[in-house]
């Protein structure tokens, strides 16, 4: 009963101290009011976002230089790539709530804080120099109309008079941002009307607009060049089939603005760019009404719409305007419209959408960083909103870090950047959606089915594609990036409590394996330990646990432990508060282990359980191994200063929080070990050794552990060749009965794996194995070792044979064919025996253990046969092997 209120008052303090952060950010999330609808809030930014400039200065660029065929190829692969990571985003926003944050909550939820915080400060990064971007290249247009080189050269030009023109421009962004996204979305919409008007005059103005003749723009001079100069003057033809036929071929040229020669790659980068704004309506997840509804029928309308209208345009181009136009003159669609100054106005108006898109996106993502407590305190103003739910300390960072990178005038070079880190977090959606198909968790229902894993695997191919694509170096670098935060977040942030997408995928394929694991083709030759180590108390028994994990060689490795009670008489089950303290002892040794805890009415019953039910299909305990029964006092390791926790007790009893929630060690008045609150042991001698003979019937491997409250492996294992050699001694014959000293029965060639086994572990391969074989009078010494030495050469276990003559100690044997009436003089003869062939001391020693006597009367005396035969050893093993574990066969 003490055991299980304690645990309901643990469970009740974390439950308080966690309620009001949760009801905090719950009332936080009720107050804030969403009220954006899907047209508003999600259609209206991804299609000004996917427009941008490119539908009004890169149409005739890509058709010029590509030819209509190889135009409508680029839009159909940039679309196919675009449109799985629609598939994905929807997928992923109709599988539950979504919250403020767009595509870093999908993936920060699916994916994990690793994933998600990493990605998330890039595209974060992404949307800031983006915004600075279509800002500066509203400024170039500007420049260009109104100034020196314009036609109606009314404002200056220059460095600072072009930042003063971008800061002004982003003033007004920010003005827009601060007010909050429905502001924004009225705002949005206006630009949305302009755009719509302009595209719709751009339509009209290919059928009214008659052939002309247009005078290009100026082109940088060839220097030392003899051949003709470029044509000064094209033609807008209108709709005519010989203009068609000469634009439905590549035809690749210099590009006038730059002076380099384009490629296919080139080509479909500049494209690509203005098919990256599909996360626009995504971004404002936590402005929206019903985002799982709204971000799905927006995204793809947009996705539909931008896609036809390219086509349309670009069909329409390559019908009426001559190959030298196109090549010549990128604004060619200002020179042939109804009204001129109307596609200068769409321009402007884009890229100012386009900015302000990307400044409030970028805000969005900040508060979500913040909120989710990825980066610590660092973050915590960010947090901060309005009245109305408007996170306006973001938006004025995200606007500081605009204007930082207004300063660099001019930003081609991240250009591409920005593109690429798009493409990466487009990719991370498609991983996401894959990840949670694959780990097929009953919990991922999405509503929106129109997806496979194959969508999701063509997306992330088609961005990866598209990354180096675009520029191999920026990639690598982008990636190696988001690597370096991911392990950043990794060890710094706090756990999280969303969910790990890796647990549900190791649960799938170790599932899968496990059933693929069949114990019907087990075989010798690849046999290992698979241990089952009994813990009273993990206080007592670091050392034990510590070098168990040595001995199993990559095997399974559970720890055990047995609580003492009735599940009728308790309220609840009193393992559970548990098991936090065992696995956070897992983590601090930095063993591989998993953790079994059983209830029963007696330590005996409780093993029994765990050796049935411990492990899972092939991978199941072959190996017991008990701590040993005598009145050693125990000595509490977990306080001592070489092994204590991170949390250390404070000097004041009232602060003092102890790591773990084992009980503490006491000793009585007799020196034995108090056990879980109970004066005395646990188990009696005659309990114990029966526990042992259980597991001889059920075909386990037994070891008893003496004296490893002794072992420290840290200073065990530090040997150095500069330093005293490691020494592991080998007894492989029954000590009880010298009458059957046979080294090569099952039970000493397991005693001989064991040793080699210790011996392959990188720490102990230093260690020198020792074995000492016992002769009587008579026996040829050296026959003896010859024998044992061929053995081992066929083994191929490398060890030192040392013959012991035990004369003397078999004369004190006085009843050869009864082990279980051994005297006393001839087990401390043999003890002192085993001690004085010690030189140096070894670092442990294996010993033969015979099996317990068949009449349950003499267990007590069987046990103190092992106390008197091991008394003072130091840390031993006294093991018996019931399985063949050894094979000359290849």
């Amino acid at each position: 009963m003490a055991l299980a209120s304690q645990c309901s008052r643990i469970v009740e303090k974390e439950a308080v101290e966690q309620s009001p952060a949760v009801s905090r950010r719950k009332s936080a999330h009720h107050s804030r009011p969403k009220k954006l609808s899907t047209f508003f809030g999600v259609v209206v930014p991804t299609l000004l976002s996917m427009f941008s400039v490119v539908v009004f200065l890169r149409i005739g660029f890509v058709v010029g230089q590509c030819g209509l065929y190889q135009a409508i190829a680029m839009f159909l692969v940039a679309y196919f790539i675009i449109s799985m990571t629609v598939l994905s985003v929807c997928a992923i926003s109709t599988n539950g709530a979504l919250d403020a944050g767009g595509a870093y909550y999908m993936i920060s939820r699916a994916l994990g804080p690793e994933f998600g915080g990493s990605l998330g400060v890039m595209f974060f990064l992404a949307n800031v120099c983006s915004s600075a971007l279509y800002i500066l290249g509203l400024v170039e247009a500007i420049v260009a109309t109104f100034g020196p080189a314009g036609s109606l050269q009314v404002l200056p030009a220059g460095y600072w008079w072009s930042l003063l023109y971008a800061t002004g421009i982003l003033l007004l962004c920010l003005l827009v941002c601060l007010v909050g996204a429905e502001i924004y979305a009225k705002a949005s919409f206006i630009i949305f009307l302009v755009v719509m008007l302009v595209l719709a005059t751009i339509f009209i103005s290919f059928f009214a607009v008659r052939p002309r003749t247009i005078l290009l723009p100026a082109a940088p001079p060839i220097h030392n060049s003899t051949g003709p100069q470029p044509p000064t003057m094209a033609n807008f033809t209108g709709f005519k089939l010989n203009t068609l036929l000469g634009n439905l071929d590549a035809d690749y040229a210099v590009d006038y603005t730059t002076g380099t020669m384009m490629s296919f790659a080139t080509v479909f980068a500049v494209m690509f760019n203005g098919c990256t704004g599909i996360m626009a309506g995504s971004n404002m997840s936590g402005d929206l009404k019903n985002p799982s509804y709204s971000i799905p029928r927006g995204t793809i309308t947009a996705v539909i719409f931008t896609f036809i209208i390219y086509n349309l345009l670009s069909l329409m181009v390559a019908c009426s305007c001559d190959r030298i136009l196109l090549q010549r003159d990128y604004s060619f669609l200002r020179d042939i419209n109804v009204w001129n100054p109307l596609v200068t106005v769409g321009v402007y108006s884009s890229t100012m959408s386009a900015a302000m898109s990307n400044l409030i996106g970028a805000s969005r993502i900040l508060y979500a960083l913040a909120r989710d407590d990825l980066f610590g305190t660092v973050l915590s103003p960010a947090k901060k909103t309005s009245c109305n739910g408007n996170p306006w300390v973001s938006v004025l960072l995200s606007w500081f870090l605009v204007q930082l990178v207004l300063f660099t005038g001019k930003l081609n070079t991240i250009a591409s950047i920005v593109t690429i880190f798009f493409l990466l977090v487009y990719a991370a959606v498609d991983l996401a959606c894959l990840a949670l198909e694959w780990a097929s968790a009953p919990n991922f229902r999405p509503t929106f089915r129109y997806f496979t894993w194959h969508t999701c695997v063509l997306g992330i191919v088609g961005c990866a594609v598209m990354m180096f694509l675009i520029n191999s170096i920026y990639a690598s670098a982008s990636i190696a990036f988001m690597l370096l935060l991911l392990l950043l977040i990794h060890y710094l942030s706090p756990t999280s409590s969303w969910g790990y997408i890796s647990q549900a995928l190791i649960f799938h394929q170790v599932r899968k394996y496990l059933l693929m694991l069949d114990v019907r083709k087990d075989h010798v030759k690849f046999w290992r330990p698979q241990v089952l180590l009994m813990v009273s108390n993990p206080r007592s028994s670091v050392g034990l646990i510590t070098f168990i994990n040595d001995i199993k060689k990559s095997g399974l490795y559970v720890l055990g432990h047995v609580l003492l009670g009735d599940l009728d008489t308790l309220p609840s089950d009193p393992l559970q508060c548990r098991y936090d303290s065992w696995l956070s002892l897992v983590d601090h040794l930095n063993i591989k282990a998993f953790v079994n805890l059983t209830l029963a009415d007696s330590v005996r019953h409780g093993v029994q359980h765990l050796l049935f039910i411990s492990g899972l299909g092939g991978m199941r305990p072959n190996t017991l191994v008990l701590g040993f029964y005598d009145d050693c006092t125990p000595k509490d390791k977990l306080t001592d200063h070489n092994l204590a926790d991170a949390t250390v007790p404070t000097q004041d009893p009232e602060d003092e929080r102890p790591p773990y929630h084992f009980p503490a060690l006491r000793a009585s008045i007799d020196g034995k070990e108090e056990g879980n609150g109970e004066n005395g042991k646990v188990m009696g001698p005659q309990e114990y050794v029966a526990v042992i003979a259980d597991a001889m019937k059920m075909l386990k491997n037994v070891a008893l552990a003496r004296y490893f409250h002794q072992f420290d492996r840290a200073s065990t294992i530090s040997s150095s060749p500069g330093k005293s050699a490691l020494y592991v001694d080998v007894w492989p014959v029954n000590l009880l009965r010298p009458d059957s000293s046979s080294y090569v029965d099952t039970c000493s060639l397991f005693l001989l794996q064991l040793a080699c086994v210790l011996n392959m572990v990188r720490a102990w391969r230093h260690a020198r194995l020792r074995l000492f074989l016992c002769v009587e009078e008579g026996r040829s010494l050296r026959g003896s070792e010859a024998k044992l030495g061929q053995l081992l050469k066929e083994l191929r276990i490398k060890a030192n044979v040392y013959t012991v003559p035990w004369d003397q100690q078999v004369a004190l044997h006085c009843f050869p064919s009864n082990a279980t009436r051994l005297s006393d003089e001839y087990l401390s003869a043999v003890n002192r025996l085993i001690l004085e062939q010690a030189r140096p001391p070894p670092a442990v020693r294996f010993l033969y253990l015979p099996r317990p006597p068949a009449d349950t009367r003499r267990y007590t005396a069987y046990l103190r046969q092992l106390d008197l035969l091991t008394k003072d050893l130091g840390p031993t093993l006294l093991i018996h092997g019931v399985t063949p574990v050894l094979t000359t066969d290849l």
